[in-house]
């Protein structure tokens, strides 16, 4: 559906993305994640047609489209602060591209109430301005513009972003909802790891304008294919050569203490059966405790390595600052670099 290739985008002699190269499937939730300044925005610019690439070529259905403008693209995208007209109401704004492209005005209205009825933006909400509407409304507002126009694809640049963090979780599950509705090519750009994790078919971890990893979530997670992928997505335990060294002498997988390890918070468990059979048991001091309502996180003291675990509330026992308690490792779950 959508390819990069050999794509190089340079700013006055800075190259912010040296050589992309990726496919995107039909039909395909897919994310672009990363911290700020990584490229991913500018790989999705690059794509709307915004951004000239210095080199390479942008496909979309097997046809090239690097020199089309961005109107020509079949694109549709939703903005990170959504870009609506304050001085037009929500009818007008659905409708503004409409408008552009000259659709007659019963194609217009019928177009409008079809994807407002769609988007569940009821007709009073219609007539308001856009200053009325709360975040979470003005995002379907947006998100309504774009689908209007019945674009191929879908971008969205961190459209979650300027929310509370209650609506972001909400909005979330609708975005991916309105996706599978619609099965409308998305492509989705967020720095927040859950967003990605919990909302995409597939996912492209970037850094310094280089595709790190591209997967499913389940292995970008579990199997993080370099470093930077495994620090940068969820929370993390550094274990150090020597710890590595105690759980080689009583397993049967020998790990490489010289190598940088690493192993995932909820890895770590209070009994054996929680992280499987072949688990190590070692011991150490609880140093720390933070509350976070379904769940509490400890920190470990385990030969000088700071492992931190986390402990259900309604879980068997609480942990007491200072106690002595036994953690269980299973060293198929340490990654290593």
């Amino acid at each position: 559906m959508i390819r990069y290739e050999n794509i190089e985008v340079s700013f006055d002699g800075f190259v912010a993305v040296p050589n992309l190269n990726l496919e995107v499937k039909e039909g395909e939730f897919f994310t672009l994640l990363g911290p700020s300044g990584c490229g991913k925005t500018t790989a999705l610019r690059t794509l709307a047609g915004f951004v000239n690439p210095s080199r390479g070529e942008v496909y979309v259905d097997g046809k090239r489209v690097t020199q089309l403008s961005s109107d020509k693209r079949s694109i549709g995208m939703v903005f990170q602060n959504y870009a609506l007209f304050p001085s037009m109401n929500v009818w007008e704004n659905i409708a503004f591209g409409l408008k552009v492209r000259k659709e007659s005005k019963a194609d217009t209205e019928r177009l409008v109430a079809d994807i407002a009825a769609k988007m569940e933006l009821t007709d009073e909400q219609l007539n308001k301005n856009i200053s009325e509407l709360s975040g979470g409304q003005q995002q379907r507002v947006a998100i309504a513009r774009a689908l209007v126009l019945q674009p191929k694809i879908l971008l969205l640049d961190e459209p979650l972003s300027n929310l509370d963090a209650k609506l972001r979780v909400q909005l979330r599950g609708q975005l991916k909802d309105l996706q599978s509705q619609f099965g409308i090519t998305t492509v989705y750009v967020t720095h927040d790891q859950d967003e990605a994790l919990t909302m995409s078919d597939r996912i492209a971890v970037f850094n310094k304008g280089v595709v790190e990893q591209v997967g499913p979530p389940e292995q970008i997670y579990d199997s993080s294919s370099t470093e930077f992928v495994c620090n940068f997505i969820g929370d993390i335990n550094v274990l150090d050569g020597a710890l590595i060294q105690r759980l080689n002498a009583v397993s049967m997988r020998k790990l490489d203490p010289a190598k940088s390890s690493y192993l995932r918070v909820e890895k770590v468990g209070l009994a054996r059966d929680l992280v499987g059979a072949a688990a190590v048991k070692v011991n150490g001091r609880v140093t720390a405790r933070s509350y976070h309502g379904m769940h509490s996180r400890y920190t470990v003291d385990v030969g000088g390595n700071s492992i931190k675990t986390l402990v259900t509330e309604n879980g068997p026992r609480a942990l007491h600052l200072g106690a002595t308690v036994d953690l269980f490792i299973n060293p198929d779950n340490v990654l290593q670099y």
